[in-house]
């Protein structure tokens, strides 16, 4: 049992279940995309969440977990990013998602309880995936969430490291919508959103119903 300053493995997986975020690093970029369902139990609280923001302009975070440490997470990280751009000083995508992780890790025995993946252009594309205690590692292909494994299924046999942004978007929309048919906590929309050189781009949901429609003719 954890005493009162720590959480056990068990408390933190009761709070990090249901959601399906994904992320791919592309020759020309990368590619993040999410569901956008939020449950609180076997109550689905909300059809339409929020799971990718934006945090720079070329720099974007999924979430996974407790909505309210999440939004805290990206309020914390969009002041520190503006800071560093003021003071002329920008953040690489490594140093973003290192300072990202300093934060959770001084946290560790009052955890965020979130799980993220960081994506984002410099001179190239770079994911990296963070757990609640601030435990990073860079990533090609990336899925948080209790969808994951199958997310992981659709997209491990299909990724290449040299295709681009637009087999991306087709890519992660197929591995969101085959979780969305097999994981009870992913559901409703499919969020997918690009950041290249030319910067941060959400697809609109007619762009990602005509993807679903052509991945089901293919």
């Amino acid at each position: 049992m954890a005493d009162d300053k720590t959480l056990s493995h068990e408390q933190v997986e009761k709070y990090l279940k249901g959601t399906t975020t994904v992320g791919i690093v592309c020759k020309d970029g990368v590619v993040l995309a999410s569901d956008s369902r939020a449950t609180m139990g076997y109550l689905i609280s909300d059809k339409e969440a929020q799971k990718i923001f934006q945090i720079d302009d070329k720099v974007a975070i999924t979430t996974a977990g407790l909505v309210g440490d999440n939004q805290s997470l990206v309020r914390i990280m969009r002041a520190q990013l503006a800071l560093a751009r003021m003071e002329e000083k920008p953040l690489t995508i490594k140093a973003t998602s290192t300072l990202l992780a300093n934060i959770l890790h001084s946290r560790r025995y009052y955890p965020f309880l979130a799980q993220l993946i960081v994506g984002g252009f410099d001179t190239e594309g770079h994911i990296f995936e963070l757990d609640p205690v601030g435990g990073m590692s860079g990533k090609k292909v990336s899925s948080t969430g209790s969808g994951s494994p199958v997310a992981y299924g659709a997209m491990e046999t299909a990724y290449r490291e040299n295709m681009t942004v637009q087999d991306g978007i087709e890519l992660v929309t197929r591995a969101i919508y085959s979780a969305r048919e097999r994981n009870a906590g992913t559901g409703n929309k499919i969020e997918v959103v690009t950041i290249t050189d030319k910067g941060f781009k959400k697809l609109t949901e007619d762009q990602v119903k005509k993807t679903i429609e052509t991945l089901k003719a293919q």
